[in-house]
C-alpha cells in the first residue's frame, strides 16, 4: 500500500470532524475542523538536516503508556511484521537512522516482543517502557510535535478476472523491467535498448492502453479503479463470489496529486461537504466526467494479487489499527510507536510498516483501518491531530526483565 493515500488526504485538506476516542490519559490532541486547516501546513517539509524525530531527555515529557499497555490484541503479531521485514537483507539499507544502529533496531522489537508476551500488568509494563528504552517524539508540522493523522482502507468492489459485460476497467500489473533506487523510489523503465525512459502518467497510459496484456483484474466502474489505486489496495468480489485480494506492487513514478481542490474550485463539491462518499455520489451521477478529475493526478499503481491480507510497501501485511503508514524517507521503517491521537477507537501502539504516496512530511500519519464499507466511514471521518512517539531500547539496558513482582 505504498500509494495510501487515506480518503481525506486523497480528498485534500478537507475533512469531516472526527468521532472523539475514549482513552484514561488525555490525549495531546485538538479536534481540526475543515476551516481551521488552512492555519497549519501539515506538509511542511523539514528543514535541510533536521530529523524527523527528537530524543526526550526530560522524563516528565515522556507518555504515561499505561491505558495503551491493557491494550495489546494483534499487537504481537504486527511486531512480527516488522521483525520479518528486518530480516530481509535490503533492510539494513535503511539504517542506522540518525544514532539508531540496524542492530538496536532490531533488538528493540525482540525485546518488546518478549515484554507484551509476559504476564506483567500494564503498570508494570509502562515502568519498564519508561526505564529501559528511550524514546523520540515527532517534530511534527511545527516543530511542536503537532502530526495530523487521516485514515485508509481496503474497499471491496465487484470484478471480473476477464473483460466481460459490465467489467470493462483494468487494474494491471507492474510493466516488466521496472527500475527501482536502493531506496524502493521508482526510476523507470528499461527499453529494450537498455536505456532508462520514464514510465508514462495517468492519463497517456489510460488513452494510449500501453500496458495491454498486464491487465489482472476488471472492475465495472472507472472512479472505483482510481479508489483502488488511492488506498493501495483493493479486495475484489469475483463472478463466482470468490474473493481475491490485489494489492500494491508498484507506481509509474509520478507524484501523487489529489483531485477535491479542482472539485471544489469547479463547484461540485463543497468545502464542508469534501469526503469519500460525497465524490461516489457525485462521479454515479456524472460519470462522463470521472476521466477528466482523475487524470489530473499522474500518479498511477500497479498491482499483484496476495493470497493473505493486504500487504503495505514494505511487503508484509497490514493490520487494522496496529498499521500506519509515514513518509519512508524521514521515518525509521518497522519501529514500535505510540499514537497518541485521540480517534474513533483508540490507537495506542502502533508500527510504522506502510508509505503513503500523499503521506509527505513529518506532520502526517495515516492509520490503517481495515476492510470494506465500515473501514471506510471509519477512515473518511478521521481528521485529528496528535503526536508520535518511537521507542527504542536503550544502548546498555541489556535485556528486559519481564519476572516483576
Amino acid at each position: 500500500m505504498k500509494n495510501k493515500i487515506i480518503i481525506l488526504c486523497l480528498l485534500s485538506t478537507f475533512a469531516l470532524l472526527a468521532l472523539a476516542g475514549c482513552q484514561k490519559r488525555i490525549p495531546a490532541v485538538i479536534t481540526v475542523h475543515p476551516v481551521e486547516t488552512a492555519k497549519k501546513d501539515y506538509s511542511r517539509p523539514l528543514p535541510p538536516g533536521q530529523m524527523a524525530l527528537r530524543k526526550i531527555t526530560d522524563p516528565s515529557r515522556i507518555p504515561d503508556y499505561t491505558q495503551a499497555c491493557s491494550d495489546t490484541d494483534r499487537l504481537r503479531e504486527a511486531i512480527a511484521n516488522s521483525l520479518h521485514y528486518l530480516a530481509k537483507p535490503s533492510s539494513r539499507t535503511f539504517y542506522p537512522y540518525g544514532d539508531i544502529s540496524y542492530e538496536q533496531a532490531v533488538e528493540s522489537l525482540r525485546e518488546l516482543d518478549k515484554l507484551f508476551a509476559s504476564e506483567l500488568l500494564p503498570r508494570q509494563i509502562n515502568e519498564i517502557l519508561h526505564e529501559k528504552f528511550d524514546t523520540y517524539v515527532s517534530v511534527g508540522c511545527d516543530d511542536q510535535g503537532t502530526v495530523l493523522f487521516t485514515g485508509y482502507y481496503t474497499p471491496i468492489f465487484d470484478g471480473s478476472p476477464v473483460r466481460a459485460g459490465r467489467f470493462q476497467y483494468p487494474l494491471y500489473k507492474a510493466p516488466e523491467y521496472l527500475v527501482k533506487g536502493p531506496d524502493g523510489a521508482i526510476l523507470g523503465q528499461k527499453g529494450a535498448d537498455g536505456t532508462l525512459r520514464q514510465i508514462p502518467g495517468r492519463q497517456e497510459i489510460q488513452q494510449s492502453n500501453v500496458f495491454s496484456g498486464n491487465e489482472i483484474a476488471w472492475l465495472a466502474d472507472p472512479f472505483e479503479v482510481y479508489i483502488a489505486h488511492v488506498q493501495g489496495s483493493v479486495k475484489i468480489r469475483m463472478p463466482d463470489g470468490q474473493i481475491e485480494t490485489a494489492g500494491y506492487a508498484a507506481h509509474n513514478g509520478w507524484e501523487y496529486r489529489g483531485i477535491a481542490p479542482k472539485m471544489i474550485a469547479d463547484g461540485k463539491l463543497t468545502r464542508e461537504n469534501t469526503n469519500l462518499r460525497a465524490m461516489i455520489d457525485y462521479f454515479k451521477l456524472h460519470p462522463e466526467e470521472v476521466d477528466a478529475y482523475v487524470n489530473l493526478n499522474p500518479r498511477f499503481v500497479f498491482f499483484n494479487f496476495h493470497k493473505t491480507e493486504p500487504h503495505g510497501s514494505l511487503n508484509e501485511p497490514v493490520i487494522p489499527f496496529r498499521t500506519i503508514a509515514t513518509d519512508k524517507g524521514i521515518y525509521p521503517r518497522a519501529m514500535f510507536v505510540f499514537a497518541d491521537v485521540a480517534l474513533a477507537r483508540p490507537v495506542g501502539f502502533v508500527l510504522d510498516q506502510d508509505t503513503g504516496g500523499a503521506i509527505r512530511a513529518a506532520g502526517r500519519c495515516d492509520v490503517y483501518m481495515g476492510t470494506g464499507d465500515h473501514a471506510g466511514e471509519l477512515a473518511g471521518g478521521t481528521f485529528r491531530e496528535g503526536k508520535l512517539y518511537y521507542l527504542f531500547l536503550k544502548p546498555a539496558s541489556g535485556m528486559v526483565e519481564t519476572n516483576l513482582q
